[in-house]
């Protein structure tokens, strides 16, 4: 069976490529989106966790909490809380890094838990000369920069005083300068974007959340990736054109399927009738054809899973924003996409093995 399926499609190559690669398109989208979706849930849990706090404070009701402006008076309060260990502020500067516009540069308290976890790779931390910034580890291998070398950031050359990692990916593709400088530059005197917070050992982390909520009104408290998620639009709209991809996709599939299988069983009909008149059942019939619909598709599958994990990569890459956001391929996503071409080669075979079945012989035999 699997031989004759074969020898089928090859004997119409034109038309199956086609119809394969109309499936591939659908499903290399749903692939790359998912990936986009788990690549933004990664960079949320960078976001929460920036120098290994617990959970960050940012101002509710934001399009997005890179948006967040918050007073920076509210650093001292926090610290006073029981639950509260070290809190220390942040200003994040979108679209500041001069030649690499999907940099982040994180305006941070040099005494703070966020400054001191940065491991210095190269030069050393910023000293009592105003106008030094460090750099990732990643942004200095993009762009070149060693300790000593200048970076723009906000409109001004600034010293590169050292490189570091963090382990964060858009930390670690950003740069790092004192919160006094980050404010002078953006005009934002007293106030940042965040706080990052350290718990006391055994507090709650859902508690303490809600405790600085209520302590603090206007605020919201994000601990994990998922509300980091909920707390912009992004990742809401990519979920719902996942969803109407997958729809649009499994249709214009079926679409493309059922009309190929339609048209191959007019062109076949009297090969179909000599295999009836041979001893092949209607139900195995059926199978051949609705077998055929699935090869199909399981090609435009594979070929749509490599287009996707390939294409989104390069996507974000001419875009420039693989400082945000990476795509992150995982099994689940992959298989999804498959099931999707799997699902698209059953419905579409459905109907013309239904035809088959209702053909006899004779009627076969005579092409009509």
């Amino acid at each position: 069976m699997l031989s004759i399926i074969v020898t089928n499609l090859r004997r119409r190559p034109t038309r199956t490529v086609f119809t394969a690669a109309g499936i591939a398109v659908g499903v290399a989208t749903i692939v790359a989106l998912l990936a986009f979706t788990q690549g933004l849930r990664e960079t949320a849990a960078g976001l929460v966790h920036l120098g290994g706090s617990d959970l960050g404070v940012f101002q509710a009701n934001v399009s997005d909490p890179t948006a967040s402006v918050l007073p920076q008076s509210m650093v001292g309060r926090l610290k006073q809380s029981a639950q509260v260990t070290e809190a220390t502020p942040l200003l994040l500067m979108v679209e500041a890094v001069k030649g690499e516009s999907a940099a982040i540069a994180f305006g941070a308290d040099p005494e703070g838990f966020f400054s001191k976890s940065l491991v210095i790779v190269a030069g050393g931390r910023p000293g009592s000369q105003a106008g030094e910034v460090l750099v990732g580890d990643r942004l200095a291998a993009r762009l070149k920069l060693r300790p000593g070398d200048r970076l723009g950031v906000q409109g001004r050359q600034l010293r590169v005083a050292g490189v570091y990692h963090a382990g964060i990916y858009f930390e670690d593709s950003g740069a790092v300068l004192s919160l006094g400088l980050a404010q002078s530059l953006t005009g934002r005197a007293g106030e940042e974007t965040a706080v990052a917070v350290k718990l006391a050992p055994g507090t709650s982390t859902r508690a303490a959340a809600s405790a600085i909520e209520r302590d603090f009104p206007g605020t919201q408290t994000i601990s994990e990736p998922d509300q980091a998620l909920r707390a912009g639009a992004n990742a809401t709209l990519i979920s719902k054109a996942i969803l109407v991809i997958v729809v649009i996709a499994i249709i214009v599939g079926v679409i493309g399927v059922t009309n190929t299988m339609a048209m191959a069983i007019a062109e076949r009909q009297a090969e179909l009738g000599l295999l009836s008149t041979v001893g092949w059942s209607p139900v195995r019939v059926a199978t051949l054809i609705l077998g055929e619909g699935i090869a199909v598709s399981v090609i435009g599958a594979g070929a749509g899973l490599l287009v996707g994990v390939i294409g989104g990569d390069l996507l974000v890459k001419a875009l420039g924003v693989s400082g945000y956001v990476t795509p992150s391929v995982t099994a689940w996503g992959l298989g999804r996409g498959l099931l999707v071409g799997v699902a698209i080669g059953v419905l579409g075979g459905i109907y013309p093995a239904w035809r088959v079945t209702r053909m006899t012989p004779l009627k076969a035999l005579a092409g009509t």
